[in-house]
């Protein structure tokens, strides 16, 4: 049943594109949201910049309620709750549609930010400060969403349900991101801004890299810009031992949303199992699909962290001293996307961006150090053009690091110079 708002929207909408100077049957045709969206609810004056926040559902038969961990930390949060109707834990068929300020005024192609793992459109795009974890000592209250509308550009960006979610799903999304863009807006085609694990929901796609179900890529992307994205993969989480661990792990302290290369550790001489936190699907959990999607091995040019307990058995797999695990090479197996991904394509349409960071020098964490990097993503991987058709352009800007990719001076101004 068509949702009561739709009707509303078609008419605020028509009214958007008279006011943009479209003629009637111009704005009739781009008022033509597909009908397997159904707009849910719309929030008014959200702050950080934005015009307006919107919740969207896709009603098409295949997503799926994704796990989470069952201790919280993987739930969404703030503001967030509010616009996924005061869910913590939304189905993945849902998604919200940030406006920026100025979206009905501007002129040019559209621009969808697309945010990364454990993060939020709100911190990512438009106040890097928001929960103090900014990469950087000092966070600004604004960031890549106000600089590119200042600039004069229509910006947008997309929100996902699940904080570590199937890429596949969160591709889908991304789509219909793009749809209701051009038909708010006219536009034949967006252009799209896409951050750390971001970058691999939105090449998948442009790629047509889909699920069985899934919609194949509508045409509708002039650009691609990737900011740090694990364009040759990442194997961040096996290559250091248990450090990773201990930061994930609730037995031995660990609180950190992210997934653990371990089934089974050691904590104050206790052996425990935690099978949602795995990379890998176990016993009946997969809490971390995103994740696992973004695997790589670079084993063979930078080696693996030796100094670190168990380092051996993490990566390779086995019983370790203090833990147990399947290791890289079975995590990639069980569906890494990273190969599939370049061997798809990105269509020769789709001009390319790819920006890298080179200071590993993330605080809080420990920061990948067998490679250039950007603290997480190798400088290599982020600017990987492997199966990319057309590469617009690449850039390496040596002092951001990979939270500073979104928001730093220098990146806001190569973003802005790529979607001249």
């Amino acid at each position: 049943m068509r949702h009561p708002l739709r009707s509303v929207f078609t008419a605020v909408l028509a009214g958007a594109l008279l006011a943009l100077g479209l003629a009637p049957t111009q704005a009739a045709a781009a008022a033509a949201v597909p009908s397997y969206l159904t707009q849910e609810a719309v929030f008014g004056s959200p702050g950080n910049g934005w015009a307006q926040v919107e919740r969207y559902l896709d009603g098409t038969s295949g997503f799926t309620q994704e796990q989470y961990p069952s201790d919280g930390r993987g739930d969404q949060d703030g503001a967030r709750v509010t616009y996924f109707g005061g869910v913590k834990r939304p189905f993945s068929g849902r998604f919200l549609l940030y406006s920026a300020q100025g979206w009905n005024t501007a002129a040019g192609t559209p621009v969808l930010l697309v945010h990364g793992a454990n993060d939020n459109a709100d911190r990512a795009w438009a106040n890097p400060g928001a929960t103090g974890s900014c990469g950087a000592s000092s966070c600004p209250s604004t960031g890549m969403a106000q600089a590119l509308a200042a600039s004069g550009h229509r910006v947008f960006a997309i929100g996902f349900a699940h904080k570590q979610g199937d890429n596949l799903m969160q591709a889908q999304t991304v789509g219909d991101a793009i749809a209701v863009i051009k038909a708010r807006t006219g536009a034949a085609k967006v252009d799209v801004v896409a951050w750390s694990k971001g970058e691999v929901a939105a090449r998948s796609y442009v790629s047509s890299v889909k699920p069985s179900w899934g919609r194949a890529y509508a045409g509708d992307v002039r650009r691609l810009v990737t900011l740090g994205g694990p364009n040759g993969g990442l194997d961040y989480t096996y290559a250091h031992g248990w450090a990773f661990s201990l930061a994930t792990w609730p037995a031995c302290g660990g609180t950190a949303n992210a997934p653990s290369p371990h089934l089974y550790m050691t904590c104050y001489g206790t052996y425990t199992a935690q099978p949602c936190l795995g990379v890998l699907p176990t016993g009946g959990y997969d809490c971390f699909p995103g994740q696992r999607q973004l695997l790589a091995r670079w084993d063979g040019p930078y080696g693996v962290d030796g100094t670190m307990q168990d380092w051996w058995t993490t990566y390779y797999g086995g019983q370790g001293f203090y833990t147990s695990g399947q290791g890289i090479q079975a995590a990639i197996d069980a569906g890494s996307l990273i190969k599939p991904l370049q061997q798809a394509g990105v269509p020769g349409s789709v001009p390319t961006y790819l920006l890298a960071g080179g200071s590993a020098d993330l605080p809080g964490i420990l920061n990948e150090g067998r490679g250039p990097s950007d603290g997480l993503v190798f400088t290599a991987s982020a600017l990987d053009t492997t199966g990319i058709g057309t590469v617009g352009g690449t850039a390496l800007l040596g002092g951001l690091n990979h939270m500073e990719l979104a928001w730093g001076a220098a990146a806001v101004s190569q973003v802005t110079t790529w979607l001249a």
